[in-house]
């Protein structure tokens, strides 16, 4: 059964592109959170790594539309046709550039089913087919507003939505317990080497700094940053190995580049961002990673608490040098398996919950393309 098709504005009781120019950031947090589209990605939108403005700024930004709880946001460019659920509550985010903000009329359209009408291979073909550009792809406005989505009778969209949200839904709260334990091993680590209240630290003399015994050394004296490899997307084939750029995972292949278990480290696009696979992966070449035989969860967390971004330099991105002048601790042997001992049991629990999310991510994709051109009655 395939469904009539509609233009999704029609369907829509707010239909709108998002202030076409970069908000002015500011480097501390604020009560005022801007949602780029780096953090809308596979149905979801990821809040855990935002720009801040001040008030002045979101009041600016905000003249045309504001998030709220039902939305549905795609983004328009770098990249096309990623689409998230507002699912939060917060009425201090905004959206920043590039992004296409959707608020459907529930008597017309439910968001769920709007949501994954757009991941559907039937609009996704629409979406690659209007983008254009020679230097960075993207649709028109128009394009976002004019749109053709399936358009079932409103009862059999609630029902599609529901099934489907049920998956996501327990993704989220996964991927919500998945932040909670890594904090706590952030914490532990900050406790441990930036605070230095380490096991003994009682007992043990600071020098310049450093605990005796322990070094202080420059990041390019322990670690080699090797660069990942250009993958475009028509040419990965849907496999078990993650694909990671700097905003995390962009995808799947058929055949890793690197042997987990291994560090990744942004270097354009998110720089200084920090990721670290228990599997073998493919990096592409926005990315630098560390082998893994240099890895290490405790490496992991130093990477996470240095500071990447430099102002010295025109174009954004990561100087492999500049990252290399960093400053790593290395604490003794002892408390640096003390350290890995203690963190161990939350990143098991880490990959318990990241593999059951990868099977609800698969069941969902499986369903998503049958329900959505009516094999399935919802």
């Amino acid at each position: 059964m395939n469904w009539p098709t509609k233009q999704v504005s029609q369907l829509c009781l707010l239909a709108v592109d998002c202030v076409n120019k970069t908000a002015p950031r500011v480097e501390y947090e604020t009560p005022y959170k801007m949602i780029r589209t780096t953090n809308v990605k596979g149905g979801f939108i990821y809040l855990d790594d935002v720009g801040y403005v001040t008030e002045d700024v979101f009041e600016k930004w905000t003249r045309r539309s504001k998030p709220k709880f039902g939305d549905v946001i795609l983004t328009r460019e770098a990249p096309v046709g990623e689409v998230g659920r507002f699912t939060s509550t917060d009425e201090s985010i905004f959206l920043g550039q590039r992004l296409f903000h959707y608020r459907p009329n529930p008597d017309l359209l439910d968001w769920n089913f709007l949501a994954y009408a757009l991941q559907s291979h039937e609009v996704q073909g629409r979406l690659r087919a209007m983008g254009f550009g020679a230097t960075v792809e993207h649709i028109k406005v128009g394009d976002a507003e004019n749109l053709l989505i399936p358009c079932p009778p409103v009862d059999i969209q609630r029902k599609i939505g529901e099934i489907l949200a049920n998956y996501d839904d327990l993704i989220e709260n996964n991927r919500r317990r998945m932040t909670l334990l890594e904090q706590s091993a952030r914490l532990l680590y900050e406790e441990w080497f930036v605070r230095l209240r380490f096991p003994g630290h009682e007992h043990t003399r600071i020098v310049d700094g450093v605990p005796e015994g322990w070094e202080r050394k420059k990041l390019g004296q322990c670690i080699t940053l090797k660069y990942g490899k250009a993958l475009k997307a028509e040419d990965r084939v849907a496999g078990d190995y993650p694909v990671y750029g700097s905003s995390g995972i962009v995808g799947s292949h058929d055949k890793p580049l690197v042997k987990g278990p291994a560090i990744i480290l942004g270097r354009k696009g998110n720089v200084g961002s920090v990721y670290w696979s228990s599997k073998s992966f493919y990096p592409i070449d926005t990315v630098y990673f560390v082998e893994a035989e240099s890895s290490s969860i405790y490496l992991y967390y130093a990477l996470k608490n240095m500071h990447f971004i430099s102002t010295d330099v025109a174009v954004p991105g990561l100087n492999r040098d500049f990252a290399y002048s960093r400053m790593l601790l290395q604490p003794t042997t002892a408390i640096h398996r003390a350290f890995l001992e203690a963190v161990a049991p939350v990143h098991a629990q880490l990959e318990t919950l990241d593999e059951l999310n990868q099977k609800l991510r698969a069941t969902r994709d499986l369903l998503l393309p049958r329900l959505m051109s009516g094999e399935l009655v919802a």
